[in-house]
């Protein structure tokens, strides 16, 4: 299951410069941020701080600091290691913060810590051995994915994830200088969901979605034998600064990844895959062949 949201949790954006700039304001508060905020608000005052001289020790605005307590700002790592210094050590933020999700319908919380990273990326390697990868599927097997999990969703939680999904793709039209890399194995694409038209429907969304010159999809075929990546599935990405940033995720459980040699590893994992798996054209062909025999 795909899922999003905070460059913040990696270190990336405004921490080092004072600035908020990067912090979107929260379009629905999380009970989580709620929490949190009251919680650097209670350990505040009984530092005896003020707002102005813990935005002054976190390197942020008073405005940052009040909209943190209030729960309408994601903290970002750099705010969450600085408030903990200047409240004590308690450890209790450093704790918080590990549980912090945004209110945003439609995203599961542990997938939004990837998703401004990945709508600012400049590049995106996925590589994905359960399902077709979200950015690539099309309406109706997004659906059936979320119509079959566990536990069952109302109508209107179905559809906000949904619009979600949809919503993300867009992405990949808006961005047509970003490379976007895809590794998927064979067995994935021949994994049936509904009529032979809802088939055909998701071949030719996979086809028309990585068509653009920016964007590259390789199939691993079936006798391609064992390789790198069996510990499952995995996203890279560089962000504008330079930076290496990872993503896997599990049942119900998704981690961000930031350890330089952590990453460099999945990058080479990555690297050696597309080696191994079809090229482009290839990869083009099996789909298409692979619609022919619906």
């Amino acid at each position: 299951m795909d899922i999003v949201e905070a460059e913040a949790a990696a270190g990336v954006g405004a921490a080092r410069t004072g600035s908020a700039g990067e912090w979107d304001r929260e379009p629905h508060p999380s009970d989580s941020l709620r929490t949190f905020g009251a919680v650097v608000q209670a350990l505040r005052e009984h530092a005896g701080l003020s707002r102005e001289e813990l935005a002054t020790i976190v390197q942020y605005s008073k405005h940052t600091v009040e909209s943190v307590e209030l729960g309408r700002r994601m903290p970002d790592e750099g705010f969450v290691e600085r408030a903990e210094g200047a409240t004590g050590n308690t450890s209790a933020l450093r704790r918080a913060a590990r549980h912090l999700s945004r209110g945003e319908a439609g995203l599961a919380a542990w997938f939004r810590r990837w998703a401004r990273l990945e709508r600012e990326a400049v590049s995106l390697c996925t590589y994905e051995c359960r399902l077709v990868p979200g950015l690539l599927q099309s309406e109706a097997y997004a659906r059936a994915v979320f119509q079959g999990t566990i536990p069952l969703r109302t109508d209107e939680e179905l559809e906000a994830q949904l619009a979600a999904r949809m919503d993300r793709q867009k992405m990949m039209r808006e961005r047509p200088k970003v490379p976007f890399s895809f590794i998927v194995e064979e067995h994935v694409f021949r994994r049936r969901f509904g009529d032979a038209e809802a088939m055909r429907g998701l071949f030719d969304h996979v086809l028309e979605r990585s068509a653009p010159r920016n964007v590259t999809l390789q199939l691993v075929p079936w006798d391609a034998g064992l390789h790198a990546c069996l510990d499952g599935p995995v996203q890279v990405l560089e962000t504008s600064e330079g930076r290496r940033l990872g993503y896997s995720e599990g049942q119900k459980n998704g981690r961000l990844i930031s350890d330089p040699k952590e990453v460099s590893v999945l990058c080479h994992r990555y690297d050696t895959l597309r080696s191994q798996a079809l090229n482009p054209k290839e990869s083009r062909d099996l789909l298409e062949r692979l619609r022919g025999e619906l």
